[in-house]
């Protein structure tokens, strides 16, 4: 068990809170530990969350899996007709079935979005790290972006003014925006999320090329002036073998190039810090990732 990754750890979890409870009794005590903690909802909170509004399992794209679906969360304060800015979330590597855009971290970040401003957007989308999946889950998050512009005038979303916030194994996903075609996302956060996934085990099962184009490290290289402002969070305890180190890389290239780049630092934060680490600098980093947003959004 103790070779197990984090995101490991966090698939078989998730799988046990839906199982009969005979099955839960089988689970090592550790798994059913992540399990409670991608559950538990965002460290930070605001005036508002309550009173957002939830439109769930929207069907955003054609597909068999019934797993595959949206929610949006929409700002408690809106003008009738009032057009907002929209943050949506990319979720990290985990099976549908899952549907990790129900779990208390995510829901909570979006009721958290909404409460500050913008609209929320979560969804399940098909990343399975370290399985093969990188182009099915960009087709996915294409679609979820066309979606969401497609729909703008229902639900109040100004379409050309997005935010991309990836987690963990979703940081290949933002590479998306970062070839100089999507002008309309204005700015892109990781937390704690790969930015470099060529020395990840996605190289055991995904093509040398593939890899490569979905690293956001490889556009620093091609055009930087490609990329949009970006902002990361770095867990300083990050369990998840390679995830700090690819970090690292790419921040030090990230300046080599001149970027637009702003860094936040949790000396004491582990893998998945906004909803485990209960302390000032955990609100402190939340806090700056959504002042990052109204910089670059509105």
């Amino acid at each position: 068990m103790k070779n197990f990754t984090l995101l490991s750890f966090l698939l078989v979890a998730i799988g046990s809170i839906a199982a009969p409870t005979a099955a839960q009794n089988n689970v090592p005590p550790e798994v059913r530990e992540m399990a409670r903690k991608v559950m538990m909802p965002v460290v930070y909170k605001v005036p508002g969350m309550d009173r957002v509004k939830l439109v769930q399992n929207l069907k955003y794209t054609a597909t068999d899996d019934p797993n595959i679906l949206m929610d949006v969360y929409l700002p408690p304060d809106a003008a009738q007709g009032e057009k907002r800015p929209v943050v949506m979330f990319i979720h990290g590597g985990v099976k549908t079935e899952y549907t990790p855009k129900d779990w208390g971290m995510y829901s909570s970040w979006g009721r958290l979005i909404a409460a500050s401003g913008f609209i929320g957007v979560t969804f399940t989308h098909r990343l399975e790290y370290p399985n093969h999946s990188l182009e099915n889950a960009a087709k996915d998050v294409t679609a979820a972006i066309n979606y969401v512009r497609a729909n703008a005038d229902k639900y109040n979303v100004d379409k050309d003014r997005i935010c991309l916030i990836a987690y963990s194994a979703g940081g290949p996903m933002l590479s998306l925006a970062m070839r100089g075609d999507m002008p309309y996302v204005r700015c892109l956060i990781g937390f704690y999320a790969f930015m470099d996934i060529q020395q990840s085990d996605y190289g055991k099962t995904e093509a040398v090329e593939t890899v490569k184009a979905f690293s956001p490290i490889t556009y620093l290289e091609k055009d930087a002036s490609k990329i949009p402002p970006m902002f990361i969070a770095r867990a300083g305890r990050d369990e998840v073998p390679t995830m700090d180190d690819s970090i690292d890389r790419f921040v030090n290239e990230a300046l080599a190039r001149n970027i637009a780049l702003t860094l936040a630092n949790h000396p004491q934060g582990v893998h998945g810090f906004d909803n485990q680490n209960d302390d000032d600098r955990s609100r402190e980093i939340i806090r700056s990732a959504i002042a990052f947003m109204q910089s670059h959004l509105r």
